[in-house]
């Protein structure tokens, strides 16, 4: 008996970004195969060749689907879930009128654990397989995400959002509290399973001097943990917090003085940087992270890809729930081409699943592990449908290229292209 998995399928990966070194970095087969065993790929290459090598693997043949590493969302709000496509607000009125009072309700442990199950199923159908999320102010937020994550098998990150001014009394802490929850749920949670903690202050305009450094002195105690936080994302938020920081040179410097930045470092957003923001970034190693529906739906602005990439800066993609008006990283992936266009640049293809996958394990310093069909990877995986409706099929019917036929998918599927996810190389439909 062996305990073999053969997957065959169209199948795709990425030798390298791109961005950089061009889309004859993808690696295409129109019949391949992906070898797992114990939750791990064990081996790529040809159908043919897979079969006749390892003859006793339970093979599953998913015909023309095409086969990828799990999507992977790299900044998201999953109290946000029951609130999704509120309508008609800037971002700092948006948080007052719609995001406060949604997560005072993160009080209540049964509502965070009902929360964190329908994030979970409805990211999960999307062909998400690894998200990254801010909590709320309670710890029982973090423990209702991180143990729904477990349940499932899944790679998850997450922390605590941090608060301790210009939010309601409900939610807010101190500069301590926000240490010591911190740092108990850090080490709760960081690295059980394939669970990793983020330190998370909400970002500068809602945590006070002291509360960030709190925060910058438990990131320099525990270096492997990533930090996330929000950058630049409006410019009245951009203008805030000039008025509360008259100190600060920029934005970005409210955390650089508070050793917020370098490697592991995620910045959402980062649309409105200056010269000075953008050098400091990419010289200290830190990842931003493009929200582009959120960033339409609030009326934020366009995210300058080109340029950053051409910099050479570490981006990830992500949905930004409930901000960002799609659980879908298909849809996500469909806004970046838009914002893109917006900004005189059509994104390839290539680009766009790259981004979703390896782009944001790299973003996340999990590349290593997630994002590519690559021998020694974790086998969370999605299968695309190419023909998922009427209008994408009748599309893909007539490409002629990989790209021709996944690119209808990316600008129009949903929910029904997700032929199958894997955890762990499990099915979720099994």
């Amino acid at each position: 008996m062996t305990n073999e998995t053969l997957l065959i399928g169209q199948t795709l990966n990425f030798e390298a970004n791109p961005f950089h070194d061009g889309i004859e970095t993808a690696n295409h087969d129109v019949r391949g195969g992906v070898l797992i065993e114990n939750g791990q790929i064990t081996a790529t290459g040809t159908a043919d060749d897979l079969r006749r090598d390892h003859p006793h693997a339970d093979v599953t043949d998913y015909g023309e689907g095409l086969i990828l590493p799990g999507f992977i969302d790299a900044h998201a709000h999953y109290p946000q879930t029951a609130m999704i496509a509120s309508w008609g607000k800037r971002l700092i009125d948006w948080l007052n009128g719609y995001t406060f009072p949604e997560e005072m309700k993160f009080a209540n442990v049964a509502y965070a654990k009902d929360i964190a199950k329908t994030y979970f199923d409805l990211t999960l159908a999307s062909g998400t397989t690894t998200t990254t999320s801010f909590t709320t102010i309670h710890p029982e937020s973090v423990d209702a995400y991180f143990n729904e994550a477990k349940s499932r098998g899944l790679r998850a990150i997450a922390g605590k959002t941090c608060m301790d001014r210009n939010a309601p009394d409900g939610l807010t802490d101190t500069a301590q509290s926000a240490y010591d929850d911190s740092k108990a749920l850090l080490e709760k949670w960081h690295g059980q399973d394939r669970l990793i903690y983020a330190i998370t202050p909400r970002f500068s305009p809602t945590s006070t001097r002291e509360q960030l450094a709190a925060l910058g002195a438990l990131w320099a105690e525990h270096p492997d943990c990533p930090m996330q936080t929000h950058l630049s994302e409006q410019h009245e938020e951009i203008a805030w917090v000039h008025e509360l920081f008259p100190e600060a040179r920029d934005y970005l410097d409210t955390y650089e003085a508070a050793g917020l930045i370098g490697p592991g470092a995620l910045f959402g957003h980062a649309i409105h940087l200056t010269d000075r923001e953008r050098a400091s970034l990419k010289e200290s190693g830190s990842s931003l992270v493009h929200c582009p529906t959120s960033n339409t739906f609030i009326g934020s602005g366009l995210f300058d890809m080109d340029g950053l990439m051409r910099e050479g800066q570490t981006i990830g993609l992500a949905t930004d729930t409930g901000g960002g008006s799609s659980f879908s990283m298909l849809r996500t992936m469909a806004a970046a081409y838009e914002v893109a266009q917006l900004k005189g640049r059509a994104l390839h293809p290539a680009e766009l699943l790259w981004l979703a996958t390896t782009g944001s394990a790299k973003a996340l310093r999990l590349d290593t592990k997630i994002g590519s069909l690559k021998a020694g990877f974790e086998a969370d995986l999605v299968i695309l449908d190419l023909a998922s409706t009427p209008a994408i099929a009748q599309r893909a019917a007539r490409a002629g290229t990989i790209w021709e036929a996944v690119f209808p998918t990316i600008m129009m599927g949903d929910d029904r292209a997700i032929q199958d996810v894997r955890i762990q190389g499990k099915s979720i439909n099994e």
